[in-house]
């Protein structure tokens, strides 16, 4: 037992500095707070903007642009914002004859159908081109082909 009581035991356990072998006395690599400032940075003085004018107080102006996406067109109507102008409308179709009609057409004569029977594709809607135009401008704003 005597040699338990010749070590001191001591009253706390050592510091993180003393721990590990840290020198309190090295510079560190973020200021310090001195005695009478806050750690919370309210006690030093830093400089004001140096260089930079302060900063003004004027409006800034934002301008909303609206990326409208492609249009397809098919032979039904679409509803689009007119690019001539500018309103929010629903096509108008107009039907044209076009390849599809014709090539139709001589098919029907290369089969027999010579006495009028091969004039009937002129007459289908759904074997004619499709163009959409504006209904208040009246602008022609695309157009779908069958071939």
């Amino acid at each position: 037992m005597s040699a338990a009581s010749a070590n001191p035991v001591p009253s706390a356990p050592p510091s993180y500095e003393e721990a590990v072998g840290i020198n309190v006395n090295y510079p560190q690599p973020y200021p310090v707070p001195g005695p009478g400032q806050k750690p919370d940075g309210k006690g030093t003085n830093l400089p004001p903007h140096v260089g930079q004018p302060p900063p003004a107080n004027n409006p800034i102006a934002v301008q909303t642009v609206y990326v409208q996406q492609p249009v397809v067109f098919y032979d039904r109507p679409v509803q689009m914002v007119c690019p001539s102008c500018n309103q929010v409308i629903v096509t108008r179709l107009s039907y044209d004859s076009g390849a599809l009609t014709w090539l139709s057409c001589g098919g029907l004569c290369l089969l027999g159908c010579i006495a009028g029977c091969c004039l009937i594709p002129f007459c289908i809607d759904a074997l004619k081109d499709v163009d959409h135009t504006c209904p208040k401008c009246s602008a022609l704003v695309g157009s779908y082909k069958r071939l």
